[in-house]
């Protein structure tokens, strides 16, 4: 039930597409907010998107109601206003200006509800940048991270949304944290979160390595690693599994548990110095590891007590069985078919966070939202 979630009587109003703005409302949803999406007649292009774009819109709007509204009609924009009016949060993520041109920016808004928080999902904070049009690539691209991720010369975008997502979750943290001050205040605010600036954030570990060292971070296949295993390695039935060893105990427990003889060699008992000795070690290693098939060398592993994980596609996380114990929930497509997407990764009060309406189709909630509101139905 809604009522024992934790944001059960918190509205929200979304006026977004794509995955910035959506992801946002979706965590908000599954923790019991009322979110309410305004779409277009016909509903939000996202919905028709093909190939990499066809997974968005079940994904990032599960526990949500849809209403259909031509916010160039003046009934239909007057009904949009009644509807934040009696909001506590708006999101959207449109381009710069076009809530305003609109009359739904956030200066007219809050002349009719200072309660109101309204945050703006963008590509860029404040600065000379602001006005400028971003994807996550764009972001990904410029600020660093797909210079990480891909080889030397070979700049690799990360292979999901990554900064969409992660965007709509600061997002989600300065909203909640704009309703706590609003507990003290009575007052609500703007909020403001972005792709580049998000960007900046995940890769700061490696400006403050140039800080510290004085030396360039490497892009992540060319990186020196700051441990001697920490590799993927190949099987002897041709599969591929990770293996970090982490820890000096860990060195001695992996030597142990697999009868390696480097672990009688002092001279390898600290991190450092075994990877100083990288060539010397992994050349053992790895025929070691191919003499494992992968379910047996996992479960050696995992005996053992070492970080390790099979190299997985994203379908064979359908049937991964940890996942299936609760990680995954159920939604329904808009053909009908049922299927399971990954739910919050959060467990509250020692519960999971579930499904309580399916993405809507376009429009589904228009008449009764529109009842709420004490309206007639739209001009759309």
């Amino acid at each position: 039930m809604t009522d024992t979630l934790p944001l059960h009587g918190l509205k929200v109003v979304e006026f977004t597409h794509m995955v910035m703005g959506p992801s946002a409302g979706l965590i908000l949803a599954d923790l019991g907010a009322e979110v309410t999406r305004v779409e277009p007649p016909g509903g939000d292009q996202t919905r028709r998107l093909l190939g990499s774009g066809a997974g968005y819109f079940p994904m990032y709007n599960r526990n949500k109601r849809s209403i259909c509204l031509d916010l160039k009609a003046p009934d239909d924009l007057a009904a949009a206003k009644a509807l934040v009016a009696a909001s506590d949060v708006l999101i959207e993520n449109f381009r710069t200006g076009t809530m305003d041109k609109l009359g739904l920016g956030y200066a007219a808004l809050k002349a009719v509800n200072p309660r109101l928080i309204y945050c703006s999902a963008k590509g860029f904070l404040s600065g000379p940048y602001e006005s400028r049009t971003a994807l996550d690539e764009v972001a990904q691209m410029m600020g660093g991270l797909a210079y990480m991720t891909g080889p030397p010369g070979r700049p690799l975008r990360a292979g999901s949304s990554v900064i969409d997502v992660t965007g709509g979750m600061f997002g989600v943290i300065g909203i909640l944290a704009a309703v706590e001050q609003r507990h003290r205040t009575g007052e609500g605010q703007q909020v403001n979160c972005s792709l580049f600036e998000t960007t900046a954030f995940l890769v700061g570990q490696h400006m403050a390595q140039m800080a510290v060292t004085g030396v360039a971070a490497q892009p992540m296949p060319a990186r020196i690693s700051a441990w001697a295993i920490y590799d993927i390695f190949e099987t002897a039935d041709g599969a591929s599994v990770f293996v970090g060893v982490v820890s000096d105990a860990q060195w001695k427990a992996f030597c142990k548990g697999f009868g390696l003889a480097l672990g009688d060699d002092a001279s390898l008992d600290l991190n450092n110095a075994r990877v100083l000795a990288r060539d010397r070690i992994l050349p053992e290693v790895r025929a070691l590891f191919k003499s494992f098939a992968k379910d047996e060398l996992m479960a050696k592993l995992e005996v053992v007590g070492l970080p390790f994980a099979p190299v997985s596609r994203p379908e064979d996380l359908f049937d991964d069985p940890h996942l299936r114990s609760g990680g995954l929930v159920p939604v329904t497509l808009a053909d009908g078919r049922e299927t399971f997407l990954p739910g919050l990764p959060l467990e509250m009060g020692g519960q999971r966070l579930g499904v309580t309406r399916d993405p809507p189709a376009p429009g589904a909630d228009t008449e009764a939202v529109m009842a709420e509101l004490g309206l007639r139905g739209p001009v759309a």
